[in-house]
C-alpha cells in the first residue's frame, strides 16, 4: 500500500493518526534517503503520544529514550552507524528485553541486531516533488495499523499489491 502526500504537513497528520492505532511491544522501521521525511513522521508519531520535550534526530547519539502514554519508545537513527556490531556499544541487548515502541531510521544499517519489524514504513520523493509513503505489514497484528487510515491530506490511498 502507499500514500501519495504534498507535504511536511501531510506527513504529520498521517504520523498522527497511525499514532491512534500503535499499541507496544511495536517495531517499526522507517526507511528512505536523506531528507524524505522519516524524523518528521517520527516526531509526528511520537507528539501524538504524548511526548512534549523536544524530539529531534539522533544521529550522533543513535538512539533516545522517551515515555508515551502507552509505554517507553526508542527512537533510533542508523544513519552514522559503520558496522552493525556497533549497536552492542549501546547496549541494544538491554533495550531488547523491554517491552517498547521502536522507531527505527535506517534499519538496514542495524541488520542482524535489531528486532525484527512490524511495520515497514518507505518515504521517497516523487520525480513530480511530491513525496511517496510505502507501508507494508509484517505481522497480522498491526495489518490495520495502516490499511484503514483516511491518506494523508491531499494525497491518495492506492494499493499496489
Amino acid at each position: 500500500m502507499y500514500w501519495d502526500f504534498a507535504d511536511a504537513e501531510a506527513c504529520r497528520d498521517w504520523g498522527q493518526r497511525l499514532a491512534l492505532r500503535i499499541d507496544i511491544p511495536a517495531v517499526i522501521y522507517l526507511a528512505g534517503d536523506l531528507g524524505v521525511g522519516k524524523t518528521t513522521l517520527t516526531q509526528a508519531v511520537l507528539r501524538a503520544l504524548g511526548v512534549t520535550q523536544p524530539v529531534k534526530s539522533p544521529t550522533y547519539t543513535l538512539m533516545e529514550q522517551y515515555q508515551t502514554r502507552i509505554g517507553p519508545a526508542l527512537h533510533l537513527d542508523l544513519y552514522r552507524l559503520l558496522e552493525p556490531e556497533e549497536l552492542e556499544f549501546i547496549g541494544i541487548r538491554d533495550y531488547l528485553a523491554e517491552s517498547a515502541l521502536w522507531l527505527v531510521e535506517w534499519p538496514e544499517r542495524g541488520a542482524g541486531f535489531l528486532p525484527a519489524a512490524d511495520l515497514s514504513l518507505g518515504l521517497s520523493i516523487l520525480d513530480s516533488g511530491s513525496h511517496r509513503l510505502d507501508w507494508q505489514a509484517h505481522r497480522p497484528r498491526v495489518q490495520g495499523w495502516a490499511e484503514f487510515l483516511p491518506p494523508p491530506s491531499g494525497g491518495s490511498n492506492s494499493d499496489v499489491g
